[in-house]
């Protein structure tokens, strides 16, 4: 009788300390769930620049922000002078940066360090760097065969609207005298290992991210977090984009959101 009723307590032993360690689990499990924060990522197009305005290829060649692109960074960061960023990127090209630190020199809150990513440069246009936007819009266009609209603007809506960004950027690469461009995939897999990097250090503590970026790059961007979302969306100088990312998944709040930046009209 002695043997059976040990038996029963060791068993029952034996329950209680799996049903403890299940409850355990489970109270672990609702705590990380818990410390899981919500990370908030407001990824701007750079000011206007001085090869803007003289419709200069910009890409991995840079030139300075103008008096408008100033002005147009320090309006984002008037209007985003209350958010607590937890972290601040920019690459290494000046225009990028100096938008970055314009942002940020309007904050009310303490700012962190700016970090320099290559990931977040602008496409490399090779052997078109630093020439007419039109040059090289033409010698896609002619290799493509189509007949095509005259004026600059006209032309690059038209290439908008025959070639997905993909296409796009494959093209230029394939008619660059140099063949120094960057191809499509080169960009994307640059993109793809600088948004992990900022998401691992995010993640830590949640909170707002300040990204400046460019306006060739940032659709590509978009593309690689959140496939399908980005579709053809005008990326003005100094724009927003916002996005927010928790527990692996990212979710596109606004793209090219202007609003900031048209206070001053």
């Amino acid at each position: 009788m002695k043997k059976k009723l040990v038996g029963i307590v060791s068993v029952l032993s034996i329950l209680l300390a799996a049903v403890g360690s299940f409850g355990g689990m489970k109270e672990a499990a609702a705590k990380e769930s818990k410390q899981s924060k919500e990370t908030t990522i407001y990824l701007v197009r750079h000011g206007k620049t001085w090869f803007n305005t003289q419709n200069q290829v910009q890409g991995f060649c840079d030139s300075l922000l103008t008096e408008e692109g100033e002005a147009q960074a320090k309006l984002v960061g008037e209007g985003l002078k209350e958010v607590k960023f937890t972290a601040a990127y920019s690459s290494d090209l000046g225009r990028q940066r100096k938008t970055a630190q314009l942002i940020l020199d309007q904050n009310e809150k303490k700012v962190p360090q700016i970090i320099e990513n290559k990931g977040f440069r602008e496409k490399n246009f090779g052997g078109f760097e630093g020439q007419s936007n039109d040059d090289m819009n033409l010698a896609v266009v002619k290799a493509l065969n189509l007949d095509y609209p005259e004026g600059s603007d006209e032309l690059w809506d038209f290439l908008k609207e025959q070639l997905t960004e993909e296409e796009l950027a494959n093209k230029v690469a394939e008619v660059d005298p140099t063949k120094t461009a960057e191809t499509y995939d080169q960009m994307k897999q640059r993109v793809e290992k600088a948004m992990p990097q900022v998401i691992k250090k995010a993640t830590k503590k949640g909170g707002n991210v300040l990204i400046v970026s460019s306006g060739g790059i940032i659709p590509i961007l978009l593309e690689s977090v959140a496939p399908g979302k980005y579709q053809g969306e005008k990326i003005a100088n100094c724009s927003v984009t916002t996005l927010t990312y928790k527990d692996g998944e990212y979710t596109i709040k606004k793209i090219g959101d202007t609003s900031f930046v048209d206070q001053k009209e």
